[in-house]
């Protein structure tokens, strides 16, 4: 028994894609530069949509977070609140692209409970036209500790986001933007795909542990799942940074086929999404109409917090 939220084939017409694998240094400045730079590059080529890392514009990690930190809210910011808003404001608008902005360290308008100011890993979706259309904050945080390898807690200096977000892209359909740490939940990517997502995109900033472990294998494992594309966006390794991230910014095809992939240095990966992909996909497994939820539940309906979506699509 498949369920009344079954999305109709989700992107309208192909559409190419730009990942943008870049590292950050410690000027913000110049990382702005750099990457309007990249994206330059990455429209030139003909990409429609383009994608950012994980803290394109400062150096990742929890020593960071606090000074590198940004005030969006209330919306727009002004530029000395939002170097960053602004740039990728006119990144997007003077390429005619839509620019998923990566992530950025943002100040909370509000204290926490203690008083202390709040932090947020926050991602910025632009138009075309440099409209901003769909804020995520960092959903789930990157709490891990493995003996002898590695031990990071962004808790302690972050706070969560609690929202999915769904962004309406006009001519193509709509993505789900999500960071770096959310693609090991799969609840989220489930709900996305069956609100009529044709894209999950992840900036992220796996390391060289998680990274070999589990990097590709999860991009995977969403665009199986889901019959959909997986965009993973990363940071390039840096081995003078505090941080070293894994590189290989990819995309999986809705069977799973890992079609792009970039190795560990500064590039721009390209594909051209196919929307026949998604529908022969779907129509040869078809997954959607095969669902139990008689058995189970639904998780895209009920109380789901969505963020940024036009929901009567």
């Amino acid at each position: 028994m498949a369920s009344k939220s079954t999305p109709s084939p989700a992107l309208k017409k192909n559409v190419k894609i730009a990942l943008v694998q870049l590292a950050a240094g410690s000027d913000k400045a110049a990382n702005l530069t750099h990457a309007a730079d990249m994206v330059r590059r990455a429209a030139s080529g003909g990409s429609k949509i383009v994608v950012l890392p994980e803290c394109f514009n400062s150096p990742y990690g929890c020593d960071y977070f606090p000074s590198y930190a940004e005030t969006l809210l209330p919306s727009p910011p002004s530029k000395d609140q939002s170097p960053s808003f602004h740039a990728l404001s006119a990144m997007a608008s003077e390429n005619k692209v839509y620019l998923v902005g990566g992530s950025v360290p943002e100040k909370g308008p509000k204290p926490g409970a203690d008083g202390k100011p709040t932090y947020y890993n926050t991602s910025l979706t632009f138009g075309p036209d440099g409209t901003l259309l769909a804020t995520h904050r960092k959903v789930h945080l990157f709490d891990i500790d493995i003996p002898g390898k590695i031990t990071f807690r962004e808790s302690d200096v972050l706070s969560p986001g609690n929202k999915i977000t769904l962004v309406d892209l006009p001519e193509y359909g709509r993505i789900a933007v999500a960071i770096c740490y959310d693609v090991r939940f799969p609840e989220l990517a489930t709900v996305a795909a069956r609100k009529g997502a044709f894209a999950l995109i992840y900036p992220g900033a796996f390391n060289l542990t998680t990274g070999p472990m589990h990097w590709k294998l999860l991009a995977q494992a969403r665009a199986m799942d889901n019959q959909l594309y997986v965009a993973m966006c990363s940071p390039a390794r840096d081995m003078e940074a505090t941080y070293h991230a894994y590189g290989h910014s990819l995309l999986a095809d809705p069977l799973a086929n890992v079609v792009v992939e970039a190795e560990e240095k500064e590039t721009i990966v390209e594909f051209e999404l196919d929307a026949e992909k998604i529908s022969e996909t779907r129509k040869n497994i078809p997954l959607l109409t095969q669902r139990r939820f008689d058995v189970y539940p639904d998780i895209s309906e009920g109380d789901v917090k969505l963020e940024d979506a036009d929901l009567s699509a």
